[in-house]
């Protein structure tokens, strides 16, 4: 990795940052638009450097909302860190309403389930409708930045060779 894509990383990260001040009203503080940036970087960087900004990001937002699930967040960072790597990998095929929609269900119904066995039902389905919401809101961002951003990329790319 060169010096050029870790500034570019840490920008990023910086902007997951800010998200992560903007909160999804829910009764978990960890809900934000911390994700958005991660799926940007996920296609500009590679998988690999998005599923870092997602961690990063959401560690950053549980912190801010203070810590309610505890060391649970470095469990769902790692989650997070896989479901952008996933996302960016699928984007890449050209799939991109296959990998937002991966995204959304992914954020939203399959990253809580391991919480549906150790907090019940109860918390699982209550927390869903906020997961989806703030994963949909993440996407949309990320969709709407994505081909402002396409220019960038192009002239990223361009350099780097």
């Amino acid at each position: 990795m060169n010096v050029k894509k870790i500034n570019i990383l840490a920008i990023f990260i910086a902007i997951s940052v800010i998200g992560a001040f903007i909160k999804i009203p829910s009764f978990i503080g960890s809900v934000a638009l911390d994700s958005f940036p991660s799926l940007i970087a996920g296609v500009f960087l590679g998988g690999i450097a998005g599923g870092i900004v997602a961690a990063f990001g959401h560690l950053v937002s549980a912190l801010i909302g203070g810590l309610p699930l505890g060391i649970f967040h470095l469990f769902i960072a790692a989650e997070m860190c896989l479901l952008v790597f996933v996302f960016a990998k699928i984007y890449q095929t050209g799939n991109r309403i296959v990998s937002y929609l991966w995204f959304v269900l992914g954020n939203g119904i399959i990253l809580p389930l391991p919480f549906f066995v150790l907090m019940g039902k109860g918390f699982y389905v209550s927390m869903v409708p906020v997961l989806l919401i703030g994963a949909a809101l993440n996407g949309i961002v990320a969709q709407l930045l994505m081909p402002r951003l396409e220019s960038f990329l192009k002239g990223w790319r361009e350099a780097k060779q």
